[in-house]
């Protein structure tokens, strides 16, 4: 959507904030030996107990409040009784809807003790994505999103996962543009107008850059088993620098 005024601007930040909140208080409380459901279950209560419905769950009945990923699932995990391990790589994607608007965010975590090579990757995707909201701007390109995700993808030796995108959003979920891509797409001509509401979400793996759906029909794993981390805010894009509405 594009945000036309301060009422559209209001809700969009309260509907980000919810979201933010959510998932910073899931990422605090995450410890190894609960499971994945317990985990979910702190997030959805927060949201439900400030008014806020959870977007996966209303909008495309998934089976959870909010997405769970264990590495290498790193999309659309299904909470469930899975116990979290210590040093398991983590990813927690909080989407929701309130007031009539939606915000989206997701960070990747390491539960417990990590490892260097998961600090490395948590470190670049998170730099890669506060590198892009540098450089969104209205009357710029879309496709600088993507063409610099992969750049800072392969200064460090990874690969943008080349299946999953970012998308508009606002009064849904997913709005257009459809399709934020996490590389290079010269074709793709879009412009960023003054008022359009992204999410934006850099997906960096250590592998081939590709998942595939589990059994679950849910669940996305890197098709080659890799680690993969995803860092993503819900900005709108202004003549300025664009607003970040889903910081805690």
């Amino acid at each position: 959507m594009t945000a036309n005024d301060e009422k559209d601007i209001t809700g969009l930040k309260a509907a980000g904030r919810v979201c933010a909140q959510a998932m910073q208080l899931m990422m605090e409380s995450a410890r190894p030996g609960m499971t994945t459901l317990e985990l979910d279950q702190i997030g959805e209560e927060f949201l439900k107990k400030e008014g806020a419905t959870s977007a996966p769950r209303a909008m495309y009945n998934f089976p959870g409040g909010t997405c769970i990923s264990v590495s290498p699932v790193i999309a659309h995990g299904v909470p469930g009784d899975y116990i979290i391990k210590d040093g398991d790589l983590v990813n927690i994607d909080v989407s929701a809807e309130l007031g009539g608007y939606f915000g989206d965010t997701g960070a990747s975590m390491v539960v417990g003790k990590s490892k260097p090579e998961y600090d490395k990757l948590l470190a670049t995707t998170k730099a890669a994505l506060e590198k892009v909201l540098g450089l969104v701007q209205a009357g710029r390109p879309l496709n600088i999103i993507g063409k610099t995700v992969q750049q800072e993808a392969a200064k460090n030796g990874y690969n943008p996962i080349f299946d999953l995108t970012g998308h508009g959003i606002g009064r849904q979920l997913h709005d257009k543009p459809a399709s934020i891509y996490n590389f290079h797409k010269p074709d793709d001509r879009r412009i960023m107008d003054n008022g359009l509401v992204l999410a934006i979400e850099p997906f960096l793996t250590t592998g081939q850059g590709h998942v595939v759906e589990k059994n679950d029909g849910w669940s996305l794993k890197t098709v080659d088993n890799t680690i993969a981390a995803q860092f993503e805010h819900t900005v709108i894009v202004t003549k300025g620098e664009p607003i970040i509405l889903t910081l805690p």
